[in-house]
């Protein structure tokens, strides 16, 4: 049974431009960028250096922690190891190979059969999908393997988000109608790992297309249940998603598995699958290239690396852009450079022209309350905004600023048009930087003399 969760808006879908457009496998540039840092955690440290050699699927980045490896996406030389533009608006250390477009791949990778896929254990398939450098791929980017080692003993429910609520972006929607079977072998491997017998598979009835060929591909016996909820942003949020489908309420400040419930992305689930089955490090993804003044929408099939450039040199805008984003136009980060490239969580570019231009000179708040009818998290967000603009950082943590899913409900809705998602994350920021340093690890006492080293 569906359930709606509080507030949310419905902004026009958009997905006309793309959602017809089959997946195009993009030519490989001659050029690619890979970034150390592609997921939460801590950073990769190159494992090579200008000169060096590499194959498609070498891993050429990690660290220990909280941190997944990167593979090289092709075979070719390593150019450089430098610094370079990223998405996220910073510059981070990268490794820049030259395409030698023969796609000679690494000798590590190697198929499975499914007895050998079916004598895994849950430890050795979660070292796999780490092995892999497999993330969140809707946009978290958090890494799989530790989601799912901590939820293993304290989750009862898996849910598939195939939600993809952002106007334009319909990547996940023809991963779903011409990738199933490899989706669905995803979310058995998962099911495996956690224990469980049952899975839901969460999206919204935007995609009648997609529900066919997942209703005609589920086996009745496999315990995946698909779940077609009305449409309403920001249903893919995992906390919405998780009320839609279970009724459970995640509490503030805490994670999914506080009632018992992983969410993972439909893309993740793909990615599973070819690391498992295939031995395929995460080294593409699908990329809708969409927005209103691009000549030729497309769902691309990018090696990451890839830079912005490329893509929109590939589909052609008929004006210059006003703005471009990693991700969709609710939740998409506008970018400054467009040498950047895509990331393992990048499933979307989005280019807007100026008649999206809307900003209002020093507007103000006229305390009208919409955004309040319809933030999801059930948060204050014109409080918010003036504890932000006077720096009170004790208002800002009484409003429960954290808890803000940067939706952009707020901002959709806002008469005036005031940056308020800009304006929490800055908040947010402050927050962190205000918060004491984390006390360092105490190091090991020297063996005494006759101790065991």
């Amino acid at each position: 049974m569906a359930f709606s969760f509080f507030g949310g808006i419905h902004p026009k879908e958009n997905k006309f431009y793309a959602e017809e457009c089959s997946v195009q496998t993009f030519p490989e540039p001659d050029l690619l960028v890979i970034p150390m840092v592609q997921h939460i955690g801590a950073p990769c440290k190159p494992l090579v250096k200008k000169g060096d050699l590499v194959t498609m699927g070498q891993k050429i980045g990690d660290n220990q922690g909280l941190c997944v490896p990167v593979h090289a996406s092709v075979s070719g030389k390593v150019k450089s190891v430098e610094m370079r533009p990223h998405t996220s608006g910073t510059t981070v250390m990268s490794v820049v190979i030259e395409n030698d477009h023969l796609d000679t791949l690494c000798p590590d990778i190697q198929k499975r059969t499914q007895e050998q896929v079916d004598a895994l254990t849950p430890e050795e398939l979660m070292s796999i999908i780490r092995e892999a450098g497999i993330v969140g791929m809707g946009g978290a980017s958090f890494p799989t393997h530790v989601k799912l080692s901590s939820g293993i003993g304290k989750v009862d429910t898996i849910i598939i988000n195939l939600s993809e609520c952002e106007p334009y972006i319909t990547a996940d929607d023809r991963l779903a109608q011409e990738y199933a079977p490899e989706m669905l072998s995803g979310i058995k491997i998962l099911m495996k790992i956690l224990g469980l017998k049952e899975a839901h598979i969460g999206m919204e009835d935007n995609k009648p297309e997609a529900a066919r060929v997942l209703r005609q591909t589920i086996e009745s016996s496999s315990g995946i249940k698909l779940d077609v909820l009305p449409c309403k942003y920001p249903q893919g949020a995992e906390k919405q998603l998780i009320y839609a489908i279970t009724k459970r309420e995640v509490p503030s400040g805490g994670l999914p598995a506080a009632v018992g419930c992983a969410v993972f992305n439909a893309a993740t689930c793909k990615a599973i699958h070819d690391a498992v089955y295939d031995g395929m490090p995460l080294i593409r993804r699908i990329v809708t290239v969409s927005g209103d003044i691009v000549m030729e929408p497309k769902n691309l099939m990018v090696p990451v690396g890839t830079s912005f450039n490329d893509l929109l040199e590939a589909c052609g805008h008929a004006e210059y852009p006003y703005k471009v984003l990693s991700g969709g136009p609710m939740m998409g980060a506008a970018q400054y450079d467009l040498a950047v490239p895509v990331i393992k969580a990048c499933n979307a570019v989005t280019i807007l022209g100026h008649k999206n231009r809307f900003a209002v000179e020093n507007p103000h708040c006229i305390r009208c309350g919409k955004c309040i009818d319809v933030c999801p998290m059930h948060l204050m967000p014109l409080m918010m905004y003036q504890a932000e603009r006077h720096r009170n950082l004790e208002e800002m943590k009484k409003q429960n600023i954290m808890d803000c899913i940067e939706c952009g409900s707020c901002a959709y809705t806002c008469p005036a048009t005031i940056p308020l998602v800009l304006s929490f994350r800055s908040a947010k920021q402050r927050i962190r930087d205000a918060m004491p340093p984390k006390p360092a690890a105490p190091k090991p006492e020297p063996a005494k003399a006759g101790e065991n080293k």
